[in-house]
């Protein structure tokens, strides 16, 4: 066994543990470099579609990711026509990069909904009451309205979702002087299959 590398690639469960403790600090901590994953959705052509999200909660023991969306936005459609997601989460301090595989659920005017709106920020609020919506065309730079009043803030609720996600697979990659480590884990219910892949 190689002294030199990270105590957390001793086994499988301190590998996992660790990664799951990256994502859990990352939801607080903005200038996390895991707080904004790039997410991978299939677009209604067929084709890949990524952009970056900010995490806004994470639930270890349940393995359930969430970010916000507008219900205007293209990501929103796309995950309405096929749940599956992919978040992309990269350390450089860390040398870590994990790659996340799950399926999406959509919460709109539900509990769920409704505690994520609630949990919001008032600035972050305001950009669901953008008009027109995300991704409309425009004949210029600056022809859309976003209201900076905060006491304007709850007027985008009809636009939210929280998105939560399921994770089904996490690879862990420990990129090292000493040689890459790799480890894969799916999970299916309660169950989970671990193994260690050649990077």
């Amino acid at each position: 066994m190689n002294t030199d590398l990270p105590p957390f690639l001793a086994d499988l469960d301190a590998v996992l543990d660790h990664g799951f403790g990256l994502i859990t600090k990352s939801v607080r901590a903005r200038s996390a470099p895991m707080h904004t994953p790039v997410v991978s959705t299939i677009g209604r052509d067929g084709r890949p579609r990524s952009r970056v999200v900010v995490l806004r909660a994470f639930d270890p023991e349940v393995r359930v990711l969430r970010f916000h969306t507008d219900i205007r936005s293209e990501k929103f459609h796309e995950l309405l026509a096929d749940p599956r997601i992919a978040f992309l989460f990269y350390d450089a301090a860390e040398k870590i990069q994990l790659r996340v595989e799950g399926r999406a659920t959509l919460h709109r005017d539900d509990a769920v909904g409704d505690a994520a709106w609630a949990s919001s920020q008032a600035m972050s609020k305001l950009c669901y009451a953008t008009e027109p919506g995300p991704g409309y065309e425009i004949d210029g730079r600056d022809e859309f309205y976003l209201p900076r009043d905060r006491s304007d803030a709850e007027t985008g609720r009809i636009h939210f979702a929280a998105v939560n996600i399921m994770i089904d697979e996490l690879d862990f990659l420990w990129l090292g002087s000493e040689g890459n480590r790799r480890a894969v884990y799916r999970f299916n219910n309660q169950q989970t299959a671990a193994r260690w892949c050649v990077p």
